[in-house]
């Protein structure tokens, strides 16, 4: 991996974002997405992640996180954690989904990408890489969250991006999203 791209300080804010093999759209239904939310909680309560922003989109997943103070845990074992987790219960879900019509095509190209690559056992769901970017500065935080929350809205999926569910845009309107968010 190059050295461009990993966490070197602990204290700091990083954005991260992770993408779904080929770019694959596997987030389209709420069963898969409700995983990765349910992963991200997960790390919160129990690995003392830290999340400021997020969005799930069709086939990628930006976050913007720190670490809790005297964290024991490293980004790199979070995000790694994360990732084999998810991976795992999403090909499991995709397997077993009844209206799952991409089923055969999905798992093949999972397979078929686990395969290529020898540190996988069978499938490979995630791409490898995290490029994970310090956060500077403010300017640099603020805007790395709009582009964050506008995702949705880039997409055509929301009119503005509060109202997209599967973000933290709507935390920053004072509401509660799906995930705990520590506004900066």
């Amino acid at each position: 991996m190059s050295t461009k791209y990993k966490f070197w300080d602990s204290a700091a804010v990083y954005f991260v974002s992770f993408a779904v093999v080929e770019w694959i759209d596997v987030f389209t239904r709420n069963e898969y997405r409700e995983i990765v939310v349910d992963s991200i909680r997960y790390c919160i309560a129990n690995k003392g992640l830290r999340v400021h922003a997020w969005v799930i989109m069709s086939n990628h997943v930006h976050l913007l996180i720190s670490l809790e103070d005297n964290n024991l845990n490293t980004f790199a074992d979070i995000i790694r954690d994360m990732k084999k987790y998810t991976a795992m219960h999403l090909v499991k879900t995709i397997k077993e989904h009844p209206q799952e019509s991409r089923k055969e095509w999905m798992l093949a190209m999972f397979l078929r990408r686990g395969r290529s690559n020898p540190n996988n056992t069978m499938y490979q769901f995630w791409q490898q890489d995290n490029h994970p970017i310090e956060i500077t500065d403010a300017a640099h935080y603020n805007n790395t969250l709009d582009y964050i929350h506008n995702n949705p809205v880039v997409a055509g999926w929301a009119a503005v991006p509060e109202q997209y569910p599967w973000s933290s845009a709507a935390d920053y309107e004072g509401k509660t999203g799906l995930i705990p968010v520590v506004v900066l």
